[in-house]
């Protein structure tokens, strides 16, 4: 007998010994737990005990609240859609305008500005109050602006100019109280 064959010989005759050993073991499992499931039934006073805690447990009403959506749907071409943040600090409110903005010549840059602009009821006339500059390339985008107002309380409107626009996009009125 070759050195090969015999290394063969012993390797199948390990591979026998711990298949038998593991059939073993698992005829021996499922007896067991056979044997402790044909056990279980319950008997009488079981059955009575259990009754008894059910009878005992207290039924507890559970209630959802609805949770506004943090992202809204696409607002209209044209039309700003505005949502009140949560503020950082007594007095400070902060806003997200947003809306869409269709480029007729997809190919080229299209600017746009932002405005916040304040009522003012010494001039009675509003007032630039923040801006900010964007652009973007592509036939259309969705646009957004978050805004802080600190101690200064009163109306404020934003404003978006798009490209050479004369009139800009406005929003409905906003009150900034403390």
């Amino acid at each position: 007998m070759t050195r090969s064959a015999a290394v063969i010989g012993t390797g199948s005759a390990t591979a026998a010994k711990l298949l038998v050993g593991a059939l073993a073991f698992t005829t021996a499992y499922v007896g067991v737990s056979a044997y402790s499931t044909a056990n279980s039934a319950p008997s009488a006073a079981a059955e009575e005990q259990a009754a008894e805690e059910q009878a005992a447990t207290q039924t507890v009403a559970l209630s959802a609240a609805a949770v506004p959506l943090t992202e809204q749907t696409e607002p209209e071409a044209g039309a700003i859609a505005v949502s009140a943040l949560p503020g950082r600090g007594t007095c400070e409110q902060t806003f997200m305008a947003r809306t869409v903005v269709l480029n007729p010549e997809a190919s080229s840059t299209l600017l746009y500005s932002w405005r916040l602009v304040r009522w003012s009821s010494v001039s009675r006339s509003w007032k630039t109050y923040q801006t900010e500059y964007a652009g973007f390339m592509g036939a259309r985008r969705n646009v957004k602006w978050e805004l802080s107002v600190r101690d200064n309380p009163g109306w404020y409107r934003i404003e978006l100019t798009v490209g050479g626009a004369k009139k800009p996009i406005k929003s409905d009125r906003l009150l900034v109280s403390c």
